[in-house]
């Protein structure tokens, strides 16, 4: 039995020479390559993104500006057309009666004109409060689109931001794994030839060993170191002389 002791004692540290933890998978691999690549709109985010405008007389103006020439310059233009035609038919019924150029002409004339007047100012107003209308709807509009697209771009930040974090989390995890495990091993390694003390040291425990009395005396540092020295050595020689003693009896 101390022979076979003797022999497990003598052996060397077998390292474990595979890997010591998993590692990232391949599909986390590929994850942390992909969302690392994104490019996040975070210059555009908060307020260095949309900017909420006020609806003032000029912005106005600029909206108002499309719709008055698309819709309200063609209403003017046939109301001058539609003048000039019932001038013509009064000028033609004047010429037929002999009173052309005379004074009831003019009173014609005076009358279209003045209707002329009334039915572009009424177009005129109607176009402007249309066109007003118009103007701040678009306005309205245009706010609300750049609200909803600073609102996806935040939340298309913030889950970019927000799985980077995750990803770096998962990374730590697995860095932080591997330094654990190496350190489990070099420990495992430093305190082997420590453990095979104590195994030699066990193989003694109820063995025959007569008592020996000692003197003690203060040592100094040199001799305390000798001393140290010898007692292990002392230890060393009684177990290989127990193991030789046990080797030549199975021989024998």
């Amino acid at each position: 039995m101390l022979g076979k002791g003797q022999a497990l004692g003598n052996e060397g540290y077998n390292a474990y020479m595979g890997p010591l933890t998993a590692g990232s998978s391949e599909l986390q691999d590929q994850a942390f390559q992909g969302i690392g690549s994104l490019t996040l709109p975070t210059d555009q985010m908060g307020v260095g993104g949309y900017q909420p405008q006020q609806f003032t007389g000029d912005v106005a103006q600029q909206y108002m500006n499309p719709y008055l020439q698309a819709s309200l310059n063609p209403q003017l233009e046939e109301a001058r057309r539609q003048s000039q035609i019932s001038q013509m038919n009064n000028a033609s019924r004047m010429a037929k009666a002999g009173s052309f150029g005379g004074s009831r002409q003019a009173v014609f004339d005076a009358e279209n004109q003045a209707a002329l007047q009334r039915n572009m100012a009424g177009i005129t107003g109607k176009g402007y409060a249309d066109a007003y209308a118009q103007a701040l709807g678009q306005f309205n509009t245009e706010q609300e689109r750049g609200m909803t697209a600073q609102d996806r771009i935040n939340a298309y930040g913030t889950a970019g931001i927000q799985g980077l974090s995750e990803m770096g989390a998962v990374q730590r995890g697995i860095e932080s794994e591997g330094i654990a495990a190496d350190r489990a091993q070099f420990e495992e390694e430093r305190d082997f030839p420590y453990k095979q003390v104590q195994y030699m040291q066990s193989l003694l425990q109820g063995l025959p060993v007569a008592a020996q009395s000692y003197t003690y005396a203060q040592p100094s540092t040199g001799s305390e170191i000798a001393s140290t020295a010898g007692g292990i050595s002392s230890i060393y020689d009684k177990i290989a002389g127990i193991f030789g003693s046990d080797s030549s009896e199975g021989t024998s």
